[in-house]
């Protein structure tokens, strides 16, 4: 077996094997699916390499590399099994040598771990083929290779978790249907998946920015994959949207050490300790914004980058060039109107036209039921009440919006608030 790292065997329990599959099973699955050729398989081969990791890891020690360990034992694993099973199926026996590749490897031959990670960047570049159906792409992808679960895929979309759970099981039928390649698309076709690539890891890293559940409020780790990705995404594809998610990630992420304090308790916006922001990421942030505006072609990502370098700028809360912002909403919502895009223009509203303003905007939103279910929709309308000194009414928002939420952190926040309404 190969080397552990030094630690004693007996060390190695079942919590520290349960944090290696929390931190190493989509990539390690994103990879079996590229050597065995499938999601079945290569999810069966997933479980059983984590079973004799269980098996193995406390008497022998954990390797050196998991990663490749992992992937090894898994694709081993995989293997057999098609041999086994070839005896009452022949296309399985060759099925079994494809996956083999003729090769007689150890099972710790080390596999390489740049290589597992770029096999998440295609990974999802094939859940986005556009013979999938256009709802089941993104929500796939989320699920198999970045590890969402289909509750926080649901809550991102705004939809129940079943219906979720059903367009991935659709998807993965299609992709058995049709026979579809496992395998990086030509250049020339990736346009065409490109949108759906960029929602994905965008979509990852707005559940890490900020957690839909649990006892975080941010999920670093998360945050920094998705910025990976869209550096991988950068180097691939010369296209300015792709440098406008990045820039925009790298933003938002450059306050990441701000925004909790020693407790993990949220830290509103306004209240920030600004020294602790990260300055390398707002300047590369706003260096690649400016690489964008050269070219005069802004996405929608770059538009949103560009708002949240206005909040970089600002030296603090009274400085913001809230004006500004409302304009670069307006260009958001003309290039693609959402209505989430439509409640962030209101916040706005609210702090340069003041509460009333933004009052009448969040209600109509509301009112309209398009926002019934998100939390952030209640908490906006709970703040210009709170300004306007009507603190019933936004205990009653405060109120709704906690029913809504599942982070511990920001339960806790709005919790305060429920009892003390008219709090600064």
């Amino acid at each position: 077996m190969s080397e552990t790292n030094g630690t004693a065997a007996a060390k190695v329990s079942k919590e520290e094997i349960e944090a290696q599959y929390r931190a190493h099973s989509r990539r390690v699955l994103a990879t079996l699916i590229r050597l065995l050729g499938g999601f079945d398989l290569a999810e069966e081969a997933l479980h059983d390499a984590f079973l004799a990791a269980a098996e193995q890891w406390p008497a022998r020690g954990r390797p050196a590399n998991p990663y490749s360990w992992l992937v090894s034992a898994g694709r081993f694993k995989a293997i057999d099994n098609l041999r086994r099973r070839s005896r009452f199926d022949a296309s399985l026996g060759e099925l079994a040598e494809q996956s083999a590749g003729g090769q007689n490897v150890e099972p710790e031959a080390v596999v390489d771990e740049g290589t597992i990670r770029d096999d998440e960047l295609r990974m999802i570049f094939i859940c986005c083929h556009p013979a999938l159906p256009a709802d089941a792409q993104v929500a796939m992808a989320l699920r198999e290779i970045c590890g969402l679960t289909t509750e926080e895929i649901a809550r991102a979309f705004l939809v129940p978790a079943p219906t979720i759970a059903q367009r991935i099981v659709r998807a993965k039928s299609r992709i058995r249907e049709l026979q579809l390649p496992y395998a990086m698309p030509e250049p020339a076709e990736y346009a065409e998946r490109l949108d759906s690539v960029l929602q994905v890891v965008y979509l990852i890293f707005n559940e890490g920015y900020s957690a839909s559940a649990g006892i975080e409020a941010v999920r670093a780790n998360l945050a920094a994959e998705a910025i990976r990705l869209g550096r991988l995404l950068a180097e691939l594809v010369p296209d300015p949207e792709i440098l406008g998610l990045l820039a925009l990630m790298l933003l938002h992420h450059s306050r990441r050490n701000a925004r909790t304090d020693e407790h993990g308790a949220l830290i509103l916006f306004e209240d920030q300790d600004r020294s602790k922001w990260d300055c390398e990421m707002i300047t590369e942030g706003q260096e690649l914004l400016a690489r964008i505006m050269a070219g005069r072609v802004m996405g929608v990502f770059a538009l949103q980058a560009a708002i949240a370098a206005e909040h970089a700028r600002a030296e603090d809360p009274e400085r913001t060039d809230w004006p500004e912002i409302v304009r670069l909403y307006d260009l958001l919502l003309t290039a693609e109107p959402s209505p989430v895009a439509e409640l962030n223009r209101a916040v706005a509203v609210s702090h340069c036209d003041g509460p009333e303003a933004g009052l009448a905007l969040v209600q109509a939103i509301l009112g309209r039921g398009d926002l019934s279910r998100y939390a952030p929709a209640h908490l906006a309308l709970a703040d210009c009440l709170r300004r306007l000194g009507r603190t019933d009414d936004a205990r009653v928002a405060y109120e709704i919006a906690l029913s809504l939420t599942h982070q511990e952190p920001e339960r806790a926040f709005i919790r305060g608030r429920v009892a003390n309404p008219g709090g600064s």
